[in-house]
């Protein structure tokens, strides 16, 4: 049998035809939001009493649907008063971590272990997009701007991420086939969109996925591999080239617009 053609296509820009924002599941039980009355005066609306009276008049609406009295609202829920959108004044954060193992991807954890977001320091409160296992290390972007987020992790927009995965024995050139054509497994599928064994150590191999990756692991077992090591060596076109594991920065303003235009966002 011949070796399959697995050369790793280049990260770039690429746009999806449908724009669509859905509601981002939460991230912990634990996460308590803020009340509607709160996030409308912060926003300028009117007082929280005031507030309280439009939501009465069934004037305000969460996520297309009306609002109750004393019902909280997230950083990735959508707004309108009399149907036009109300963004809160806080300042937008985008900040890229390189995440260290024995971190979860997590706001908070009742169990009291380590989450990401205690290597941010930032007055904004802000929230990972996506997930990386524990043990993971990588690329991983934090922001409190919702929509985006949203946009970002759905998999409608193929978002690219790119993992270098260690495994515990040799890769067969047959399975890099059987990764590319799709896997089927009770959970699911997966699919990679491209595959490149290293030169130097074939029990290490780099898989680039549009959009879902929540699957990588199971789709290895499912050949008979299991996964040693898992690293994140880009989210979209964000790499942590140059940057220390468990530092983050903040990104550009190039960045921030490549990000949006990537997900049919405006400027």
């Amino acid at each position: 049998m011949s070796k399959p053609h697995v050369r790793l296509c280049p990260l770039e820009i690429r746009c999806s035809l449908v724009a669509m924002v859905q509601q981002q599941r939460r991230e912990t039980s634990s996460e308590r939001g803020i009340r509607l009355n709160k996030f409308l005066a912060d926003a300028g609306i009117a007082s929280r009493r005031k507030a309280d009276e439009l939501i009465r008049q069934g004037r305000v609406k969460v996520n297309g649907q009306p609002a109750v009295i004393g019902m909280r609202v997230f950083p990735w829920d959508e707004v309108t008063v009399d149907n036009n959108r109300v963004r809160s004044s806080r300042r937008l954060v985008y900040l890229l971590l390189h995440k260290p193992k024995d971190y979860l991807c997590t706001v908070r954890d009742e169990k009291g272990r380590k989450t990401v977001v205690q290597l941010v320091w930032t007055k904004e409160r802000v929230y990972p997009v996506g997930r990386l296992d524990r043990n993971a290390t990588g690329a991983l972007l934090l922001t409190n701007d919702g929509e985006l987020a949203n946009r970002l992790l759905h998999p409608r927009y193929k978002v690219p991420r790119t993992y270098t995965v260690t495994l515990d024995r040799a890769v067969r050139p047959e399975d890099l086939r059987r990764l590319l054509d799709g896997i089927t497994m009770r959970q699911g599928s997966f699919k990679a969109n491209a595959l490149e064994l290293d030169p130097h150590d074939r029990r290490r191999v780099y898989v680039e996925v549009l959009g879902g990756d929540r699957l990588l692991h199971r789709a290895f077992a499912k050949l008979g591999y299991r996964v040693r090591a898992l690293h994140r060596r880009a989210f979209a076109f964000l790499t942590c080239q140059g940057l220390p594991r468990g530092r983050a920065r903040h990104l550009t303003r190039t960045e921030i617009a490549a990000l949006r235009q990537l997900v049919q966002l405006e400027p």
